[in-house]
């Protein structure tokens, strides 16, 4: 299994629009990847702007297929444009599973 935690800092009058997104691209997921294991948005409860996205896959087919969805394609341009900052994405190998 691989996973990757993603930090995004978000323009504050964008940050009603980028939980939209990332809502609309977290239930696409989990209803059309079943090898995406976990899709989870997450934000931070002392910097209201700062979110993670944490999500694993089964393996990196999993991910590429993630990767190369139409609707990754359609809602990440959007989302990237809602950034105050650049990402900070890392990927992990999940150990144990």
């Amino acid at each position: 299994m691989m996973a990757f935690i993603a930090k995004l800092v978000v323009k504050p009058e964008k940050a009603a629009e980028f939980e939209a997104l990332q809502i609309k691209l977290k239930q696409l997921t989990h209803a059309h990847e079943p090898d995406t294991l976990v899709y989870d948005l997450i934000r931070h409860r002392d910097a209201p702007n700062t979110y993670v996205v944490y999500s694993s896959f089964k393996d990196q087919a999993a991910f590429d297929a993630h990767m190369a969805s139409s609707f990754h394609d359609e809602l990440v341009p959007p989302i990237l444009d809602c950034l105050a900052e650049e990402m900070d994405l890392q990927f992990f190998d999940v150990l144990g599973a």
